[in-house]
């Protein structure tokens, strides 16, 4: 039985509406506008919200009461529309507006999401939701990395994390990790004299170009003879993430299977 992620999408914004933040606000403004007890506002808004909601309610006092219990209904929709937007502020530099004031309609949601942040966790479920369909469709283009020998943990690691910026959408930073994933292999690998290379010439900060370059000087055996063609192809996607601008998917993915090819070609299977 297959997985239907937009079903799963509508069942997570049911659950959310169950405890939607200003639900109950707004059905009460309903409420005691519809039975007659607007005045009871006076209390608990401030004075320039509360004169602005009584002129609207003596224009219309039903459509009013009908207008805040459609807001009920639609409130929750809106904030987590409004969450998921706020997520970019996160990731990306904010130029400085309105003399540096947070918008108001991002206090109300603070102050209304409480300590759980409900909210939050709404979005982010959603984000990656959406994430599921393209991962699944992006690993179907890969296999498995199979070694005769093992690396180390930290090359696993890095060539772990790199297929997950694939995965996930973060080609540059695929194409980055992949360049770590192959320095960190020849490292464990590396013979004395390119090791006295890395020190002396590199003072032992030596990038994937650098330790490609010796080993070719070197005329290094033991090692696959087309090691050096298909890493230097994850070296020049490397370098382009880095220094030439942002990567595409089917450069990323490119550079992901150069290096897991090369890895292998390393570890001799």
């Amino acid at each position: 039985m297959g997985i239907d992620i937009g079903r799963l999408e509508d069942q997570l914004m049911q659950m959310s509406a169950e405890s939607a933040p200003g639900q109950e606000f707004c059905e009460a403004i309903s409420e005691l506008a519809r039975i007659g007890h607007f005045e009871l506002l006076r209390k608990v808004l401030p004075g320039i919200v509360y004169d602005e909601l009584w002129a609207r309610y003596q224009q219309d006092e039903k459509t009013f009461a009908g207008g805040w219990r459609r807001l009920a209904q639609d409130i929750q929709k809106g904030f987590i529309q409004h969450t998921r937007q706020g997520l970019t502020t996160l990731t990306r530099p904010q130029p400085v507006g309105n003399g540096g004031a947070t918008p108001a309609w991002q206090e109300i949601q603070r102050a209304l999401d409480g300590q759980q942040n409900d909210l939050l966790h709404t979005a982010f479920a959603l984000e990656l939701l959406e994430l599921v369909e393209p991962a699944v469709l992006r690993a179907t283009h890969l296999r498995e990395c199979v070694v005769a020998e093992p690396s180390s943990e930290e090359a696993d690691r890095y060539l772990d994390e790199a297929t997950r910026c694939y995965f996930l959408g973060l080609f540059t930073a695929c194409a980055v990790m992949c360049r770590s994933v192959l320095e960190e292999a020849i490292k464990q690998k590396r013979s004395a004299g390119l090791t006295r290379q890395e020190r002396t010439r590199y003072h032992n900060t030596a990038t994937l170009g650098n330790l490609l370059h010796e080993m070719k000087n070197l005329q290094m055996t033991g090692f696959d003879a087309d090691f050096l063609r298909v890493a230097n192809l994850v070296n020049d996607t490397g370098k382009k993430a880095v220094h030439q601008g942002l990567l595409s998917e089917d450069e990323a993915r490119g550079c992901l299977q150069s290096a897991r090819e090369a890895l292998q070609r390393l570890l001799h299977c």
